[in-house]
């Protein structure tokens, strides 16, 4: 009970005898004045004196005859409680979940079908130079138009950004450069093996440059990475030293493109699309003075005539699509990063060479031997452990 008392002459004070109970932990709240009851009230009321009662209290009905004495009402408690209401709320992490999971089976399709077209481009035309310079320059192409159309919003760059991009970019070309020539020696499975490795140079390379210690597990961890690798290099049926290194000097250089983006794109609101972008655009300029001094436009035509004559016109589409898949594999796995953690990347990173190395083997049917097959399982599985004990 809420109670709200008006002011009342000398002749009711004999009524502050009456007492009421009231429950203990009720609390009150003053009520504004209201001099006349004639009007509704929106609350409902229950007056303390009224004509049904009143005769139990002799002075109190003396006193309500008179006119100037104001009557003491009490009101009710509004006792209304909230009435609970079941919305279904959507699960975000679920729909995360889902945004996920597209992006890491859309990663591994374009990767597989990417070095499935590379390698048949190679095997035609064995130009590691040019053919990485048109995976470049065909991606370059594919987002500048985006930008002019309005498919895609440019990016809003300004020197210092292309500054902090240039190591990234030659580092990233060095990788590139060095992975198409190890494909063009050896078997697809067998470079993708070699790549597995990569967190041992990661370790490597953040001990010695960056002075940087890791646990105990991440040094354990290396040991089925190195000892897998070997096992496999050392089985391998088709083993090309040019091939082998490629892989290693890849790895290496992809390192190092890691740190250098992590260092300075710190602060950087370029999205993982358009920082890719200006990456291959800058990896373009940097190497097509090289690809030329290499093998230059003589090398090119010739080779590019031989291998038509011998494919015919498919080989031109297998061009067009180991570029266009080169550039979309890439920029979805920068555009997962915006999505994902880097320990979730790493280990769909695993998960990808592991998706290469099965399509490859099936559709070349590069003869593997047992051991060499047990030597990449023991090397992918260290990675997937380095992956979770570097966390």
């Amino acid at each position: 009970m809420i109670s709200s008392i008006k002011p009342v002459s000398s002749s009711l004070t004999a009524i502050a005898g009456v007492r009421r109970s009231i429950p203990a932990k009720l609390q009150f709240s003053p009520l504004p004045i209201i001099g006349n009851f004639q009007k509704p009230n929106p609350l409902p009321q229950k007056p303390l004196l009224s004509s049904e009662n009143l005769s139990n209290f002799p002075l109190a009905a003396a006193a309500a005859q008179r006119s100037d004495v104001f009557r003491v009402g009490a009101y009710e408690a509004d006792r209304s409680r909230p009435i609970e209401i079941g919305i279904d709320v959507p699960d975000e992490q679920s729909g995360q979940k889902v945004k996920i999971g597209i992006y890491f089976a859309t990663w591994w399709a374009l990767n597989v079908v990417f070095n499935i077209y590379n390698k048949k481009v190679l095997n035609a035309f064995p130009y590691p130079w040019l053919t990485s310079t048109l995976s470049l320059a065909c991606g370059s192409l594919m987002m500048l138009v985006s930008w002019v159309t309005g498919v895609a919003e440019a990016p809003k760059t300004d020197i210092d950004f292309w500054k902090t991009l240039f190591p990234v970019a030659l580092a990233h070309t060095i990788g590139h450069v060095a992975a198409t020539v190890s494909m063009s020696k050896v078997a697809v499975s067998f470079t993708h093996i070699i790549k597995s490795s990569e967190p041992a140079f990661s370790v490597l390379v953040s001990s010695l440059f960056l002075g940087e210690a890791f646990p105990l597990p991440v040094y354990l961890s290396l040991l089925p990475i190195i000892g897998g690798c070997a096992l496999a290099a050392v089985t391998e049926l088709n083993f090309n030293m040019i091939g082998f290194m490629g892989a290693m000097i890849s790895n290496l250089a992809f390192v190092f493109r890691n740190i250098f983006s992590k260092k300075g794109m710190k602060g950087k609101s370029v999205s993982g699309m358009n920082y890719y972008a200006c990456l291959s655009m800058m990896s373009l300029l940097i190497v097509t003075p090289f690809a030329i001094a290499v093998e230059g436009p003589q090398m090119w035509a010739a080779g590019w005539q031989n291998a038509v004559s011998q494919i015919g016109p498919n080989f031109v589409w297998w061009v067009v699509a180991q570029s266009v898949f080169y550039h979309l594999y890439n920029q979805v796995s920068y555009m997962s990063l915006d999505q994902i953690s880097p320990l979730t990347f790493s280990v769909g990173n695993t998960m990808k060479r592991i998706s290469v190395i099965v399509a490859s083997i099936i559709i070349f049917q590069n003869p593997v031997k047992p051991v060499n097959a047990l030597g990449a399982a023991i090397a992918i599985l260290g990675t997937f452990i380095y992956s979770q004990a570097k966390q």
